[in-house]
């Protein structure tokens, strides 16, 4: 006798197939099937990846940052063009403890942002005290409030997204371009950023009048395709929820939510 664990992908009179982790799926006689069992998914690895060390795997997405540690925060922000519209690049990564008094820390944070002239932001985990503790004293919320960040493996998510005709993708560095055209024309393009084994996926676009023929998902397969054969192992991105086609695309891949963060705004003094 011997074991099969996988998922269950058919049942016929006969026989059913049970597709593995790995490998070809193995289809089994049912005279011969002694007793069987539902199981939960197993959990993933990238799953127990802290919150504050996921979002760390953003930073390589620009070029010129400054980052300054406030005990387990970290102080962001972006010199140039590219990337001074992102939140992410900067706010404060308040996630875990600034490792001194409360309110210091707070005016450390504003601080370094007004001398560089910049709006003070915080990026917090949802439902933490950090966040709490800022709605309290008068910061606010900015949307999208419901923006989950993703996870998943680079070789199950490719699985799911197929071939990628049409698809040409241009590695330099860490940085990946997919871009998909069609009579020479660009139709869609999505970025990734490689740091260590992960891939950080952004900036997916597609032509309006093009959407809904199957050219997001197809970009997504150049690009993880090419960051498999960088050594990605993980892909992770940021969807907001009420982007429901970036959204279904995203579960279709297998990608599902890591944790959510939200960015607050300083008072005005």
């Amino acid at each position: 006798m011997t074991d099969v664990l996988g998922i269950l992908v058919s049942w016929g009179p006969s026989t059913c197939v049970i597709a593995p982790e790995s490998g070809a799926a193995v289809t089994i006689r049912l005279d011969e099937i002694v007793t069987g069992k539902p199981l939960p998914p197993r959990g993933s690895m990238r799953q127990r990846v802290s919150a504050r060390e996921a979002e760390m795997r953003a930073l390589p997405l620009w070029t010129s940052p400054t980052v300054e540690p406030l005990g387990d925060w970290v102080m962001r922000i972006v010199h140039g063009d590219r990337g001074r519209g992102s939140r992410r690049a900067n706010s404060c990564l308040a996630i875990g403890e600034p490792r001194m008094a409360w309110d210091a820390a707070i005016r450390r944070v504003q601080e370094f942002y007004a001398i560089r002239h910049r709006e003070v932001l915080v990026q917090a985990e949802a439902g933490s005290e950090t966040e709490v503790s800022l709605v309290a004293a008068g910061w606010s919320m900015l949307d999208p409030l419901d923006a989950p960040y993703l996870v998943h493996s680079v070789a199950l998510s490719l699985r799911r997204a197929g071939l990628d005709q049409g698809v040409e993708t241009l590695v330099e560095g860490t940085r990946l371009l997919s871009t998909s055209t069609i009579d020479g024309v660009e139709v869609g393009r999505v970025r990734g950023e490689l740091n260590g084994d992960w891939l950080w996926v952004h900036g997916l676009r597609v032509q309006e009048s093009r959407r809904r023929r199957g050219h997001g998902r197809r970009l997504m397969a150049g690009l993880l395709r090419a960051g498999a054969e960088q050594s990605a192992s993980t892909v992770c991105l940021e969807v907001e929820r009420k982007n429901t086609a970036a959204w279904l695309l995203s579960a279709a891949l297998g990608l599902r939510e890591h944790h959510l963060c939200r960015y607050l705004q300083a008072p005005e003094s």
